[in-house]
């Protein structure tokens, strides 16, 4: 049975599921019915904090162009470049066993490539979700739906995947951001140069 969740809560990922180790973070969206003249293109990225609440750097920051990350403890599935469809528009896969010691959170956050030139923000955002599935089994362990909370944000943290002990947990965040990816790099302490 899935557990669907609210912003800010928190849920035991590992400790209330023995035996998951790995998992895909599938996220989905659709844009309403306004055309700013372009595409609508959303990406999924991850970065991986260090105890000090920073990305180490390149290494810790999982996009499409740099899709596997710690010989994949972290990987990004693959580009969807229109959101069409039903479903996960993209997925991140996460190797708890894989994880190196000093990475203590996942934050999972999703972007409007080049919303500023386009005009877009996720207020032209509905039904975004994110769920957790256990890749041993298929089965959805967890759910967070998103609402329609947001306006002018180009940028939102969906969720974050952090260490209890030896534990997973996840929290959901839903908090947005203006000024894209570089905004969300600069709250984790990467330089989006």
């Amino acid at each position: 049975m899935t557990i669907s969740l609210s912003k800010g809560q928190r849920i035991d990922l590992t400790k209330t599921n023995p035996g998951l180790t790995k998992v895909v973070v599938g996220l989905g969206w659709d844009i309403n019915k306004y055309n700013s003249g372009a595409d609508y293109d959303l990406d999924a990225s991850a970065f991986l904090i260090q105890a000090d609440g920073r990305v180490q750097g390149i290494e810790g920051f999982l996009y499409y162009n740099n899709a596997k990350l710690y010989n994949g403890a972290v990987e990004h599935t693959g580009d969807n470049r229109t959101g069409a469809g039903d479903g996960d528009d993209e997925q991140i896969i996460i190797d708890f066993t894989k994880i190196p010691e000093h990475i203590q959170r996942i934050g999972i956050a999703v972007t409007i490539h080049e919303a500023e030139l386009r005009k877009q923000n996720f207020g032209h955002v509905s039904n975004a979700f994110v769920r957790v599935v256990d890749a041993a089994t298929d089965r959805e362990v967890l759910r967070y739906d998103l609402g329609e909370e947001f306006s002018l944000e180009t940028a939102v943290v969906i969720c974050e995947l952090y260490r209890h002990g030896s534990e997973w947990k996840f929290q959901a965040i839903g908090s947005g951001f203006n000024g894209g990816l570089a905004a969300l790099c600069k709250n984790y302490g990467l330089d989006a140069q």
